[in-house]
């Protein structure tokens, strides 16, 4: 064994292959959301702060319709590989393409709830379903 840290070793294809195959199907799908958040430059959503306004990307986890106040609300869980983000939609029952699974990015200005981030009728863009 050599005194450096496996960190701080070049990392070669044959480690990245042995890392891989290591890793479970959740690390993976993590690492290329993260991997797609930069490629299409948006902020990731674990480096966004309250009340800042962020462009931000993932994959939609669950979409459920929950009433605030009375008032109808579509609520989708949006992930990056980082952390989660709650999407709200408010009045809204249902959003055609807004479904589990699929991948957007969404942008406005970031709040918390419950010492969750929240993001309140954002402007979003379905991305095409042939790059999922």
């Amino acid at each position: 064994m050599s005194a450096v840290p496996r960190s701080e070793k070049p990392a070669g294809r044959f480690r990245r292959m042995i890392d891989r195959l290591s890793s479970s199907q959740e690390d993976l799908e993590s690492e290329e959301l993260r991997e797609d958040a930069e490629t299409a430059g948006c902020t990731r959503i674990g480096d966004c702060h309250d009340r800042q306004v962020v462009t931000v990307t993932g994959t939609l986890r669950t979409v459920t319709l929950r009433p605030r106040a009375g008032v109808p609300a579509l609520e989708a869980e949006l992930f990056d590989g980082s952390a989660a983000l709650d999407v709200v939609w408010l009045g809204r029952r249902s959003i055609v393409g807004i479904e589990p699974g699929r991948k957007l990015i969404a942008s406005g200005r970031i709040s918390m709830s419950r010492g969750r981030r929240v993001l309140f009728n954002p402007k979003y863009e379905l991305r095409p379903l042939g790059r999922e």
